[in-house]
């Protein structure tokens, strides 16, 4: 055949590809074309992320209203209480009684109202006031009541927080959200330990109170105040925010959820009822998440007992409090990097599995040694191991893309199931395993390595699923639709890896 009608055969069959092809421009018309449509999603994530910073500040008062008895346990709190034996450990495990309680059908209810803003900082202030009633106990039964409701209100804020996120932002841009929403618990390990020291050395005996009553009395009327203030910030689902929003940036919100899985939110005609309930106890993907990232909680526990595990240096309680906090500075700007390159490349294992790995050598340290520098060096090890629990919350959003109803389903059971961790992890570091807590350390490297096994599974698992996809796509003629992330070609993820400190600067399209 001559190379002219060759050449005539492929213009006329890449016309007929470009006209039935959707391009993104046709999507962009009334946005007033492509290069508007970009100026505009800049904006709306501008004012997105403004709004939704203040759900670092919860988080941070989260954290802390939820660990302040760990530092109250340096002045006093178990002598005051008359607690013996594991009753500490106790009043620790009991919040995670009613957290697990209470997160499905706290998403459920968030889900069927649509009012993020209204929901969440209501809960907010009750624990607020819950946490300003620890003070006043004087026994572990006023303890125990105190520090279960206080988990069973706490429960709506972090997967409902996850779920808001995942009704905005798309799954290349979660990542670094669910990344910089995390990093408020960091961030509230670093200076919840800072304001503990204050407030104990400061207010001991003032009004004839201890200085932990004091802890929980300013700690948690902090919390009401910032809940007052999130009423008039937080924004709610894009179907019912109109107060800040104009009519196109309305509009983009729901389309960019539309390209990004194929489906809006609004085709989940079900899902103001039980189905979300339904599909997510029917996808078995939710229980191996659950049951991954419950290794992974109790692999962290360490958190919990952080101050007593820096005690074990020798210093006094001031100096051991104020030395907590370098390691989790430390841990928040490894957590940012980690999960923001996460984002940028689509892959999710390795940047899981790497930081696990790091924090399997600190606890291999702090069994191997006594020695002062090499025991702190192993909690910075430890604290950074948080990015990969940050970037697994990422890969749960993204692996229950859609329908709503059962993404808020999913994230709830998974984080709920996993405080069982908690519970757990509350029982792993016995006093009279200290101070080098070898077997405490034992327990976190094997179930370190649990979860990096698991994660390994489901990210062939994803891959198998996206070869199907792929395979039916070629087989009906289709364009490259819905793919699950995560699931990048080991090699792909390696290199990708190593390019972020090789070529920090490189495409996205290199991956």
């Amino acid at each position: 055949m001559p190379s002219s009608i060759k050449s005539i055969d492929k213009s006329v069959l890449e016309e007929v590809q470009m006209e039935n092809a959707p391009t993104p421009s046709a999507l962009d018309v009334e946005f007033g074309g492509t290069e508007a449509r970009k100026k505009l999603e800049r904006k709306l994530l501008r004012k997105l992320d403004a709004r939704t910073s203040i759900l670092i500040v919860i988080y941070i008062l989260n954290y802390i209203d939820r660990n302040n008895a760990s530092a109250a346990r340096l002045r006093g709190f178990e002598k005051d209480l008359n607690l013996k034996g594991q009753e500490f450990n106790t009043l620790l495990s009991i919040l995670y009684v009613g957290y697990i309680l209470m997160q499905i059908p706290s998403n459920m209810f968030l889900n069927y109202i649509g009012k993020p803003s209204i929901y969440l900082p209501i809960c907010m202030m009750i624990w607020g006031m819950i946490s300003v009633l620890t003070g006043i106990t004087t026994n572990f039964t006023g303890a125990l009541l105190t520090r279960f409701f206080l988990g069973f209100v706490e429960a709506a804020f972090f997967p409902g927080s996850l779920f808001l996120l995942s009704k905005w932002y798309k799954r290349s841009e979660l990542g670094l959200r669910t990344a910089v929403l995390s990093c408020g618990s960091l961030i509230s390990n670093a200076f919840g330990s800072l304001i503990a020291s204050g407030i104990l050395n400061g207010m001991e005996g003032k009004l004839g109170r201890a200085a932990w009553r004091w802890l929980f009395y300013i700690e948690g009327a902090m919390t009401i105040f910032v809940a007052m203030c999130a009423i008039f910030v937080l924004p709610d689902f894009p179907n019912t925010s109109s107060r800040f929003l104009t009519p196109d940036e309305a509009r983009l919100a729901v389309l960019r959820l539309e390209e990004d899985v194929g489906i809006s939110d609004s085709d989940d005609a079900t899902g103001k009822g039980t189905s979300g309930l339904v599909l997510a106890l029917t996808d078995w993907k939710i229980y191996w998440l659950a049951l991954a990232l419950t290794n992974m909680v109790i692999s962290l526990s360490f958190n919990a007992f952080f101050p007593t595990l820096s005690a074990t240096m020798g210093y006094s309680p001031t100096v051991t409090l104020l030395l907590c906090a370098p390691p989790w500075a430390f841990a928040t700007l490894v957590a940012f990097a980690v999960n923001r390159h996460s984002d940028y490349t689509g892959e999710r294992f390795l940047h899981i599995a790497i930081p696990l790995f790091v924090g399997i050598i600190g606890f291999i340290i702090a069994i191997a040694t006594m020695n002062t520098a090499a025991r702190y060096v192993s909690l910075f090890l430890m604290a950074q191991s948080y990015a990969a629990f940050i970037c697994f919350l990422a890969w749960v959003s993204n692996s229950i893309a859609r329908p709503p109803s059962k993404r808020a389903v999913g994230i709830a059971f998974v984080n709920a199931f996993s405080q069982l961790g908690n519970i757990a992890g509350s029982y792993v570091w016995p006093k009279n395993w200290g101070p080098s807590y070898s077997n405490s350390y034992a327990i976190c490297i094997a179930t370190n390595g649990l979860c990096i096994i698991m994660c390994f599974v489901f990210r062939q698992a994803l891959a198998r699923e996206n070869r199907k996809f792929a395979e039916k796509e070629q087989e009906q003629g289709k364009p490259k639709g819905f793919r699950e992330m995560g699931s990048t070609s080991m090699y792909q993820g390696i290199w990708a890896v190593a390019k972020l400190f090789a070529c920090p600067g490189s495409s996205i399209e290199d991956r």
